[in-house]
């Protein structure tokens, strides 16, 4: 088994009442919304990570305002020629407002579109789990940024 792990960072951006999300495309070509944001490279700091990847995949300048705390997560999945990936991700979330910039869809990337979202209409979104995350941290605001429960993935329909 082969051990992967992936740190990343991620804005929940909401401006008058909408929230900010990036459509991610799957390898299968499934397509889920997801908050903006993603790998850092290395020697990069978290906080300059969102900063370029919100710009990335929405074409919006952003200014983290505030660090709303760190996700953890494991599975396991296949990978080629008969292995299993260990894979860990840590997920740094980050309170962000948008200071600039354009709504635009990115090229070439992991994401093929941005749009603001009313809050209430997220919950009938196809979405991955992080979503769910990032708004639970930004509602409860946790003192340790952590969670008391996991949120699970909502189900693929």
């Amino acid at each position: 088994m082969r051990e992967e792990l992936r740190v990343a960072a991620y804005a929940v951006c909401v401006r008058d009442g909408q929230l900010l999300l990036a459509r991610w495309v799957a390898r299968d070509g499934g397509k889920r919304w997801t908050l903006p944001g993603g790998g850092m490279d290395h020697g990069e700091d978290p906080y300059d990570t969102v900063i370029r990847e919100v710009e990335e995949e929405t074409g919006y300048t952003a200014e983290p305002t505030a660090l709303l705390g760190v996700d953890s997560i494991k599975r396991q999945y296949p990978r080629r020629l008969g292995t299993v990936a260990d894979f860990h991700g840590l997920r740094v979330v980050y309170e962000a407002r948008v200071t600039g910039g354009g709504l635009r869809h990115e090229t070439n990337g992991s994401t093929d579109m941005a749009a603001w979202h009313p809050l209430d209409t997220v919950p009938s979104l196809e979405r991955v789990g992080l979503v769910d995350v990032g708004l639970a941290l930004w509602r409860e605001r946790p003192l340790s940024g952590h969670l008391a429960g996991q949120v699970p993935d909502p189900p693929r329909g």
